[in-house]
């Protein structure tokens, strides 16, 4: 088989040198447009899990760059005039000159023809074509309109220098300047030379005056600026021939399809990774693994080996880049964070990108995370002298005192006659109180008839039902030491719909009620359109959530909740694709914002001022023209200055165009930005699956509390299980409960498990 390979950084030469490893006879020939011994950057960090994967692919090499190795565990964080570290993260630096060199080498005793300084502006005659000729790849721009690539350049601008100075951890530096937050990442990657990578936002360096310095200029101010740690050294600049500013945007590189006929995308040619998690390299070497493997399955038969690529590595790339994105706005924020105290904010760090968990820093470095949970208990006000999990710290809101930051969150049930709750709601809301969580939520509770998603919601506008409401309240306090809150809401737009079980959002069958709106704007074709509301009806609406609210006051509920997400009446009124109106209560977000919080004002002005108050919203719409997470942070403000205690930062089902971005704890980020944006509470929710999850959100500062929907549906005990399973000895039990207790924490000493094995 005749094989091109354009490009001559890692990926080109690693696949170049696997073909020819398993068939001699293979014409493997490299192209590179630079001379053998250009590159860009300094030093190459790869992870010890990156050095696992590559065994046996080539272990002539894989030695070389072993011997080759900086290794080193620790991550110094300078922050505030404090040094914090953190052990166990075994990384490794190589100078990225020297691994090339290494694999030219190789590829050379292999028999691959090596050529330099020569340009692919025309698809080469070969059985396959690689194209691994780099991020800003002229194959792929070529063939744009096959590939379909996605180029995001980031909002920061950095510049990759290099220093004698010798770092021996993988050591963070803060600067707070008059400008901004400046950063920078330096590690050692050879003998006597470090990586010092320097980032900052765009607003601080142009105000800092750097669009206009060139190389030596802009060495010269990082050296001032990082002088304390630099000890006397230089800055290097890597291309200091060049004129010219050296700062660069990072391009996030996705395609829609890596392959076209014969030829494939390899490396940042197919995908980029921020440098903040250290990737590019690494995706670039497996990325070359996996393509020689599937040929090693299909044989001759390129196109089968080409989908067979495409399809594993996609979907691995996929993970580091959701991980790198939120590492790099982890970055691009830092002036976010930096309100938090030096050990918070050193953790929040360090768990940035989601793939490092609570557990998995007590893997790293049991003792500094024990002493961070100390640290946490301390300022919560927990009376033990030890680390406790984060998840079972106390919280407070108002005078409503939490004994754990786990929610029930809201989830409809469909089970009400006429709004009336029984006993479903009864045992279905009292089963989690009794499973241990601190707060349980109501399922949106309807003010009016009109006002339901379905004929099956739970409603408060009446009397008897603020009875058999308040059954339910006494028996969680009887019988729990849970609070409960009352979610109230109106369907809006989206009401007269079947019950969940059935088609969801699709109009009744028969027997709809008339829907109201800001705009008579239908859910979707299928539904009805609603009317307009009158400033009447706005009246109406707001005087049944006064009359709700009044209730939940009789009925005892220790919270309330205003729902104004997901697309129902409030939500529509908020959202710029549900409001078109041309009065005062449409066109700007003041606008928009207007009636919803004339009703939290009025609901507030007759909830007792000792108890909290929350509001849930949509933090975006997940639709071009919708809300954004700047919005989301408006919106925020808007209901603090009002009498919020605490922001419910959920997102989208408000149009059926959006297009979610779902993973784990998907809409953690937007509930994060708000909390240290605005300075409120916020409860996270949106896959949140697991207490690790828990965990790593609150040790973070991300959010207050964290709301668990679908894990209570399956698992009542969720918190006394996971109590048990981690050690936590003060959660409160059921008297009735604690044979159970005892069972979990024998098995999880006899085993030495972990929570999901118990589960």
């Amino acid at each position: 088989m005749r094989i091109v390979c354009a490009g001559g950084g890692p990926a080109g030469l690693y696949f170049a040198i696997q073909m020819k490893r398993r068939d001699p006879s293979h014409h493997v020939s490299v192209i590179e447009r630079n001379r053998a011994d250009d590159t860009f950057g300094w030093g190459v960090v790869f992870s010890d899990e990156t050095l696992r994967n590559l065994e046996g692919a080539d272990p002539e090499s894989k030695q070389e760059i072993l011997d080759s190795f900086a290794h080193w565990d620790d991550i110094d964080i300078h922050f505030r005039g404090r040094v914090i570290t953190s052990g166990g993260h075994g990384f490794c630096g190589i100078e990225r000159r020297h691994l090339l060199n290494i694999l030219q080498r190789r590829a050379a005793a292999l028999g691959v023809e090596l050529v330099f300084q020569r340009e692919v502006d025309e698809l080469p005659d070969a059985d396959l074509v690689v194209a691994a000729d780099g991020i800003n790849s002229r194959i792929r721009t070529r063939h744009a309109a096959h590939f379909r690539p996605t180029i995001d350049i980031r909002k920061n601008k950095f510049v990759w220098l290099g220093t004698h100075r010798l770092f021996q951890a993988f050591t963070f530096i803060f600067v707070e300047t008059e400008h901004g937050w400046f950063q920078a990442h330096a590690y050692r990657f050879n003998r006597d030379t470090s990586t010092f990578i320097v980032e900052t936002t765009e607003t601080a360096w142009r105000a800092a005056g750097l669009d206009t310095l060139d190389a030596a200029d802009t060495v010269a101010f990082c050296e001032r600026l990082f002088a304390p740690w630099l000890e006397g050294h230089r800055l290097m600049a890597n291309m200091s021939h060049l004129r010219g500013s050296q700062w660069l945007s990072f391009p996030r590189v996705a395609n829609e399809t890596w392959v076209m006929g014969n030829v494939v995308l390899m490396g940042d040619a197919a995908h980029s990774a921020h440098f903040s998690i250290g990737s590019g390299t690494k995706l670039a070497l497996e990325d070359a693994i996996a393509l020689a493997r599937a040929f090693d399955t299909h044989g001759a038969d390129i196109p089968a080996a080409l989908a067979a690529y495409e399809a594993e590595r996609k979907l691995e790339v996929l993970r580091v880049q959701s991980a790198a994105r939120n590492s790099t706005e982890w970055f691009e924020n830092v002036a976010r964070y930096a309100q938090l105290e030096p050990e918070q904010f050193a953790y929040s760090l360090l768990t940035r990108s989601q793939r490092i968990s609570h557990e998995n820093l007590r893997l790293r470095d049991r003792p500094w995370l024990e002493g961070m949970e100390r640290w946490l208990a301390a300022r919560a006000g927990h009376a033990a002298n030890r680390p406790v999990p984060p998840m079972f710290l106390p919280f407070r809101l108002r005078e409503m005192k939490l004994a754990n930051r786990i929610v029930v969150s809201p989830m409809a049930t469909y089970s009400a006659q006429d709004g009336m709750p029984n006993d479903f709601h009864l045992v279905h809301l009292g089963a989690r109180a009794l499973g241990g969580a601190g707060l349980v939520f109501t399922e949106m509770v309807c003010v009016t008839p009109q006002g339901r998603i379905t004929p099956g919601c739970a409603g408060l506008w009446s009397d008897a039902q603020m009875q058999e409401w308040a059954r339910i309240v006494d028996f969680v306090h009887a019988n729990s030491a849970a609070r409960i809150c009352l979610q109230l809401g109106h369907s809006g737009l989206k009401g007269s719909t079947q019950v969940g079980w059935e088609e969801m959002d699709a109009p009744l069958p028969h027997g709809n009620w008339e829907l109201i709106a800001p705009s008579p704007i239908a859910w979707s074709p299928r539904n009805q359109t609603p009317r307009a509301m009158t400033r009447d009806d706005m009246d109406v609406a707001r005087d049944a959530f006064v009359a709700a609210t009044r209730r939940g006051v009789q009925a005892g509920f220790d919270m309330l909740e205003l729902h104004a997400a997901h697309g129902y009446l409030l939500s529509s009124f908020i959202s710029p694709l549900t409001n078109q109106r041309h009065d005062d209560h449409g066109g700007s977000l003041a606008n928009r914002l207007r009636f919803p919080l004339e009703v939290f004002e009025a609901m507030r002005a007759v909830w007792p001022a000792e108890r909290p108050m929350s509001v849930r919203i949509s933090a975006t719409d997940w639709v071009a023209g919708g809300i954004t997470g700047d919005d989301a942070v408006a919106i925020a403000r808007a209901f603090k200055r009002a009498g919020a205690d605490l922001m419910d930062v959920s997102a989208g089902q408000t149009s059926i165009r959006a297009q979610p971005v779902y993973g784990r704890m998907f809409q953690t980020p937007f509930a994060d930005r708000i909390r240290n944006e605005v300075g409120i509470a916020t409860m996270a929710v949106g896959n949140i699956t697991e207490p690790d999850h828990l965990n790593a959100i609150i040790a973070a500062g991300r959010a207050d509390l964290c709301a668990l929907a679908r894990p209570h549906l399956t698992d009542p005990q969720f918190a006394l299980r996971a109590a048990a399973t981690l050690g936590y000895a003060e959660q409160w039990w059921p008297r009735q409960y604690l044979p159970g207790k005892a069972q979990i924490e024998r098995l999880v000493r006899r085993t030495d498990t972990d929570y999901s094995a118990v589960i």
